[in-house]
């Protein structure tokens, strides 16, 4: 159903975002692969997904804190492919502290590149996909994006926005053939979550198993974590056609987590 349509991922070179870079292109996706480094590896990551799936692929740099590299990553994917399909807002960054004394700089940064950047693709995307009359756009979200937590005050704004920004966008889409949707993953074994884990380790004074299911997944029922080809499948069930009445909603793979 996806063969031929152009797809990118932000913050795709690990992680959900290349995940979901693997699961769009095993759908017949040509993939935009994104970040803001530009080294052999990241362009060795795009050449590997084309010879696994059999698609056209290709890294691109932009750098999701500044508002004309997200604009400008959408008109090199037209550029290059001729148009774009498929947009999947996943690029994050993570900083924990209290209100009084979280950096301003952090939380400059985390709304940028966890909310801005969705509100600029998407702006630059949209005239694309309205000229063929169909297009996704997914943003990736969190539980936090329907729950707060102490300490994350900057990602929880910003996650809350981008649920927010997603039943907007939804809205002003309606009837056209394009969606947008929110993917919102509780906790996801990514190499952030891993920091995440070794901080918490020591503040706690825990080892790795006690602190993974007293601390990380203390909220998460199911205990478990959920995983990145999970949540790549997500993405795609979203941006197929079976999915082309779901907008406006966010779809949670956080284990029981905000059914509480």
């Amino acid at each position: 159903m996806l063969t031929g349509k152009t797809a990118i991922v932000t913050g795709s070179t690990s992680g959900i975002g290349l995940a979901t870079a693997e699961a769009l292109a095993a759908k017949g996706c040509n993939i935009v692969v994104n970040s803001y480094g530009d080294d052999t590896a990241d362009h060795q990551i795009a050449a590997d997904i084309a010879s696994k799936h059999g698609v056209e692929a290709v890294y691109v740099k932009a750098d999701m804190s500044k508002p004309a590299e997200c604009r400008d990553l959408i008109e090199k994917t037209v550029a290059r492919f001729g148009s774009v399909d498929i947009l999947v807002n996943n690029a994050g960054i993570q900083y924990v502290a209290p209100v009084e004394t979280f950096p301003i700089e952090k939380w400059d940064a985390i709304i940028a590149i966890n909310l801005s950047s969705a509100f600029h693709t998407a702006a630059a995307a949209i005239p694309h996909m309205k000229a063929t009359g169909w297009g996704r756009i997914v943003n990736i979200a969190s539980a936090h994006g329907l729950r707060a937590s102490p300490n994350k005050s900057a990602y929880v704004a910003a996650k809350h926005g981008v649920v927010g920004l997603t039943k907007t966008i939804a809205l002003e889409l309606a009837g056209q053939g394009i969606t947008c949707n929110a993917v919102c993953p509780g906790f996801v074994l990514t190499p952030l979550v891993e920091t995440q884990i070794e901080d918490r380790m020591k503040e706690e004074g825990l080892d790795r198993e006690a602190t993974i299911r007293d601390v990380i997944l203390a909220k998460q029922p199911s205990k478990q974590f959920a995983t990145v080809e999970e949540i790549g499948a997500s993405v795609a069930f979203l941006c197929s056609n079976d999915a082309a009445q779901v907008t406006g909603t966010t779809l949670s793979v956080d284990g029981g987590w905000t059914a509480q």
